[in-house]
Formats: C-alpha cells, structure tokens, sequence
C-alpha cells in the first residue's frame, strides 16, 4: 500500500469512547485516506467503503501516515463522526439565480453565509438542492455506479429558454431533462423543487413544468412549489416581486386539482405546495395523509401540519408537572407567519400558573416579505421585545440559530439578548413536545 497523502480522504470529528473506532485506536483529526486499499475521496466514499465487518484503514495523524484495523460485530456502527467539508472542498454554484437568496444578503456576515453549493455529494447526503447544470460526466457516472438517490433537484422551469433567464443565463447552456431522464434510467429517485416567481415562471410556464416532470415519475418522486423569498436588499438585481394572497389561494387550489388527477393517474399527489402558500392564502390545511409520508419537510410542506397534529397529541396527555410558585409570564417568539397558527394551538392550553404570550417578531434585518421564523436575527427579536413589557422567560426558535454554533445569522447569541433584556433567553427545537417542556419549566 502507497503512502497515504494528507490531502485527500475524510477526517475524523470525534470518536464514541468503547466503540469499535476507538478500539482500534483512532482518535478526532484522523485523516481516512483509504479503506481495504480503495481511496476515500469524500464522505460519500467512506460510507460505500466502510459496509465491511473487518476495515483496514490508512490513516494520516498527527504523527504522521499509519495503519488501523476496524472490526466490528453484527453491523454496528464504527463509533465516529466525520467534519463536514470545507468550503474549499464543496463544488460552488456557477449561476446566479434572479432569485437567489445568497445575492440578497447584505454585506458584512460572515464568509460562510456567501458559499453557494451546487455539490451534488450534499444533496446525497443532506438532501440540498442543486442545479445539475456544472455536472460533468464523471460525476453523473459516480452517480449511476455508487446509487447515489434520492438528489433533490433545483427545477424552477423545464423550458430551456426560461429555465437559462431564470438561472441567470450562466456560461455552461444545459437542459435539464435530459439529465433527469438519464438519472430516472438509472434508477435515481429525484425530489424536485420550484421557486415560483410571479410572472415569470408561474401560470402556463408552471403547468408545463409539472406535467414535463409527472412524465419521469416515480424517478421524479414529488414536486414541492416554493413562493420566492425577496429581502430588502435586492441592489442591482433582477426585478422580482413577492407573490399576493389572492395568487396564493389560486395557485393552492390548482395544485390541488392537479393532485386528484397525479393521484388517480400516478398513484401519487406528486405536487405539493409549501405551507406558506396556504398560509399567505388563508387556505386551511390538509390533513396529514395528503403528504404522504412527509418527504418534503426541508422544503416547508407540511411542516404546519405536522406540528398541530402533534401538539394535540401532547396536549391531550397526561401531565404531573408541578409549577414553581407564583405566575410567570412566558414569551414564544416566532416568525410573523406561523405567529396566528401558534397562537391559535395555544389557546387551547390550560396552564393555571402560566401566562403565556405569542410574540411574532417582524423581520427587519431582511425586510417584511421574509415572515419564516428560520430567517429571524438576533438584532430583531432584541430591538423588538425591547419596546415592550418583558416576560419572565423568553423562548426562541432553535431553528433561526446557526446549527452547532448557537448564534444567529447576525452573529448575536441567545445569551447576548437574555444580557440585554435581563431575562433568560431559550432556544427551543420546532417540536410540540420542546415546546410544551419548555412551557411547562418556565
């Protein structure tokens, strides 16, 4: 076996004491070069290699090139976490999208926030979309040849013309369906997504998409439509404009109707609209069953619906809790959309020693088209509960802070806000039962 190089293969984040990595001695800032003499290029190689019971591994450490034997007993797990790429190591996007919500960022955030990946390895492994058109052939054949499915599939218009303008006509011209029927032929599943920008790729344009993309199905397993999201700082961009209520209950209603036909024809709805188009149109929900196992949650379609359902579960049991003594006033901070729907499941919570208050922080960081709790920054949420009597406890939303880092898009921290306010400040994951729990402690 050749001596290992420390610029290729995957490095070891940290190592689960007794576990069979541990075991055979590895330890977190190991570089897995190769497994069983086949090179690790990235994670998606490790995870195709590492399905052996006996593993010899080359290694590069801190003292250099050396050698382990993993052995592991009835398919358990090695027992390690892997660093996620660097941004060096991540295939950048080549387009700029009219809508991208990179470009509408302002300046001055950190560098990480201004990385638009096109990597299709990351929309293997954690399901972001890409736009298929900086594939090259060797990437479509390490596709086919490891199974790399399901990809999820930035669509946006099956039209070459209008898909090129909507993509900011990059360099490199590719149509889209060509490569997705080859991806259906080879048996990779493909979750598709639309950003619907209102005349441009709505109407007619939508119709066709649909239709084209219904044709490759089940290769195309769903189709979620996204309204387009604009910031304020859309300087020297394409002209866009935000979707109304009145479009939004129309196109709920279309997709509907063409959910009862792919549903009868498909044996799937195969389209589905984001819960934000029902909320913005004041369209009630549908039930769970209409989402059909829930595959598009990191699309926001159905994210609403699963939520209420499981808050009336938690409710409806049970609870010893025992409250502190005297009546707390607790504030739920979200986002100005989910705000009504929040309020609403709260009502129908007794909680005798709790007061409890819905607070919606409007996003002027980003401007007031952006209503998604996701997108909240700490700046907000401060100059906003600043002005006004302040709870006991503050819950935020985990989800608008930066994952493993505990901050929010503007750097602020939940501790610098709970500084300022003099209160305690809590990030509570988008469960019913964190929330409850967290209503519950106060």
């Amino acid at each position: 076996m050749s001596r290992p190089s420390s610029a290729d293969g995957v490095v070891v984040a940290q190592v689960r004491r007794g576990s069979p990595a541990a075991l055979a001695g590895l330890l977190a800032g190991d570089r897995i070069v190769a497994i069983n003499g086949t090179p690790v290029r990235d994670a998606i190689d490790f995870h195709f290699q590492a399905g052996e019971e006996v593993l010899r591994l080359a290694l590069v450490g801190t003292d250099g090139p050396r050698w382990a034997t993993v052995r592991r007993e009835g398919g358990k797990g090695l027992g390690l976490e892997l660093l996620p790429p660097r941004p060096g190591e991540i295939s950048t996007c080549a387009n700029k999208c009219v809508f991208c919500f990179i470009h509408q960022l302002p300046k001055g955030m950190r560098k990480s926030l201004y990385v638009k990946d096109d990597d299709y390895r990351l929309s293997f492994l954690h399901g972001n979309y890409i736009t298929l058109t900086d594939l090259e052939e060797d990437d479509l054949l390490r596709i086919e040849a490891q199974r790399l499915s399901p990809l999820y599939v930035s669509v946006h218009a099956t039209d070459p013309e209008l898909r090129h303008r909507l993509l900011g006509q990059p360099r490199v011209r590719r149509e889209i369906l060509p490569i997705m029927a080859r991806l259906a032929k080879a048996r990779i599943v493909m979750h598709a997504q639309i950003v619907l920008c209102p005349e441009w790729n709505d109407g007619p344009h939508l119709e066709r998409s649909v239709r084209d993309l219904a044709r490759l199905h089940p290769a195309v397993a769903t189709v979620a439509v996204v309204p387009v999201g604009l910031t304020r700082h859309r300087e020297r961009l394409p002209e866009l404009r935000s979707i109304t209520p009145a479009e939004a209950r129309e196109l709920v209603h279309c997709i509907e109707a063409w959910q009862e036909e792919f549903r009868a024809r498909l044996g799937s709805r195969f389209v589905f609209a984001a819960d934000e188009l029902y909320l913005l149109g004041g369209v009630e929900m549908p039930p769970a069953r209409h989402y059909e196992g829930f595959p598009l949650l990191e699309d926001g379609v159905g994210l609403v619906r699963r939520f209420t359902d499981g808050w009336k579960r938690v409710v409806g049991r049970p609870r010893t809790d025992a409250f502190g003594v005297g009546t707390r006033r607790v504030g739920v901070v979200t986002g100005e959309m989910f705000a009504p729907v929040l309020s609403a499941l709260l009502q129908d919570l007794r909680l005798e020693d709790r007061a409890v208050e819905v607070i919606p922080v409007a996003n002027d960081f980003f401007g007031r088209a952006i209503g998604v709790a996701g997108l909240l920054t700490g700046r907000d949420i401060l100059a906003q509960l600043s002005v006004r009597a302040v709870a006991d406890t503050v819950l935020i939303p985990a989800v608008a802070l930066k994952d493993g880092e505990n901050v929010f898009l503007d750097d602020l921290a939940p501790e610098d806000l709970a500084t300022h306010l003099g209160v305690p400040v809590k990030a509570v994951e988008p469960t019913p039962r964190a929330l409850l729990r967290a209503l519950f402690d106060g």
